[in-house]
């Protein structure tokens, strides 16, 4: 399993960024998704897909994150939208053994994930 993720850069609040995490060694169709990891705190999930393709999103990024799979390219995106300062993090597309959210937070369940993606927000 391999997971190469890009994409990311320096923005200004309210612009957009387009994530991409290309899989190698398995195919797309399982549960995947993209957390965050901000310096000093904890890693967040952002946006999951579930194998039947059900999507859930965190309550922090609703209305303003897009995941999406490219399952031809074996690609995962994350279309960021509305970005802001507390965006800020590395970003990492992983395989997960669950999509699920509790009280607006995406269960951490991650199995495997790549080098990540660097996202910084000025304001």
């Amino acid at each position: 399993v391999a997971l190469v993720e890009s994409g990311g850069g320096l923005v200004q609040a309210g612009g957009s960024l387009r994530l991409s995490c290309a899989a190698s060694g398995f195919t797309l169709d399982s549960k995947i998704g993209w957390f965050r990891q901000a310096p000093g705190k904890q890693r967040e999930g952002v946006q999951c897909i579930s194998s039947d393709g059900n999507i859930h999103f965190a309550d922090s990024v609703k209305g303003r994150f897009t995941i999406s799979r490219d399952n031809a390219k074996n690609t995962l995106y994350l279309q960021m939208n509305s970005l802001k300062p507390e965006d800020t993090a590395v970003y990492y597309c992983a395989t997960s053994q669950t999509c699920t959210v509790v009280r607006g937070r995406i269960l951490d369940r991650y199995d495997s994930w790549g080098q990540g993606t660097q996202v910084t927000v000025s304001s």
